[in-house]
């Protein structure tokens, strides 16, 4: 596993301990009892420095490339997934999935943003970020969920749209543009959920949702903190002035009102325990789906676009 900046004595003590239990042979109560005491302390040690995070380091955590991508998700969470590609108009693109499946039963239209695994899949997926293609194929699902009268789920992890030439060519702010005001005209459900990294519009292009949900340790911002140091001190060492000024973890956002709530993180961070953050998951869209199925479509439509009409007047 990645080892972060800030984990460094976890690491050691962690590596220990794996070279405890290569000795360990029977019962040797001795190299057990150790290893016991080595595994409190990275338990107690995980749990003061997560609790504590800085800005920089939840960029960190949320960037993380063992963390759960959204067809880890997918599998996990969703039942007889069926994929549609293409936005019927230039190219497929793999950076955004998605499709119809069963969410504990109930059928829903799952989209979300995908880097990929690997060096193959990253490529593939073009590191999970979007073209407009993507964005167009993302509105053509939320349309055709809308027909169906079923309910939209949508999972957030991107650096944000991709930049360049040709993407610009083929209208990349449109295509941003147009998946939002999609968003906030639709008269079904939609809840989006922050996994890993919100990258500006690339993330608000499916994130305009009724409920908005975050993971403990994502990060969810108008720019990354690399390119706000650029532009405002022209140089990217000041990363983590910028990291703290965007106000850019799930606590500042719901402070803010920007998000609807935070799904609690693993011991460690959703990396370490992909199951239980599944499980997590799992429950807060439960939990929204179910105080979104009791409105009508109107009113579904006009809380969405009161939400967002609202953030920054009542602070």
């Amino acid at each position: 596993m990645l080892t972060l900046d800030f984990e460094k004595q976890i690491h050691d003590l962690e590596t220990k301990i794996e070279e405890l239990r290569h000795m360990a042979s029977g019962e040797e109560m001795d190299i057990i009892e150790e290893i016991s005491t080595l595994q409190n302390k990275v338990d107690k040690l995980l749990k003061q420095k997560y609790s504590k995070l800085s800005a920089w380091e939840k960029v960190q955590v949320a960037r993380h490339p063992e963390r759960p991508h959204t067809k880890d998700y997918i599998k996990d969470l969703i039942e007889d997934f069926i994929e549609l590609a293409g936005d019927r108009n230039f190219a497929e693109d793999a950076a955004i999935i998605g499709g119809f499946g069963k969410f504990n039963g109930n059928p829903v239209m799952v989209i979300g943003q995908e880097k990929g695994a690997d060096t193959e899949s990253r490529m593939k997926h073009n590191f999970g970020m979007p073209k407009p293609e993507g964005y167009r194929k993302a509105q053509r699902l939320m349309l055709l969920a809308e027909k169906y009268d079923i309910p939209v789920i949508t999972f957030v992890d991107t650096a944000g749209a991709y930049p360049g030439v040709g993407a610009e060519e083929r209208g990349q702010s449109e295509a941003i543009a147009r998946s939002i005001d999609i968003c906030l005209g639709l008269k079904v459900p939609i809840i989006s959920v922050v996994v890993g990294e919100g990258g500006s519009g690339g993330a608000i292009a499916i994130a305009t949702a009724n409920s908005v949900l975050m993971l403990e340790h994502s990060v969810y911002s108008v720019i990354s903190p690399e390119g706000c140091a650029s532009i405002l001190w022209r140089s990217a060492d000041r990363k983590k002035d910028a990291a703290a000024a965007l106000k850019l973890t799930a606590q500042d956002l719901h402070k803010l009102k920007v998000i609807d709530d935070i799904i609690t993180e693993p011991l460690g961070g959703a990396h370490r325990h992909h199951k239980e953050i599944f499980k997590n998951v799992n429950n807060a869209l439960q939990k929204e789906l179910t105080n979104l199925k009791k409105l009508n479509g109107q009113t579904i439509m006009i809380q969405r676009r009161k939400k967002f009409l609202d953030m920054g007047r009542n602070l």
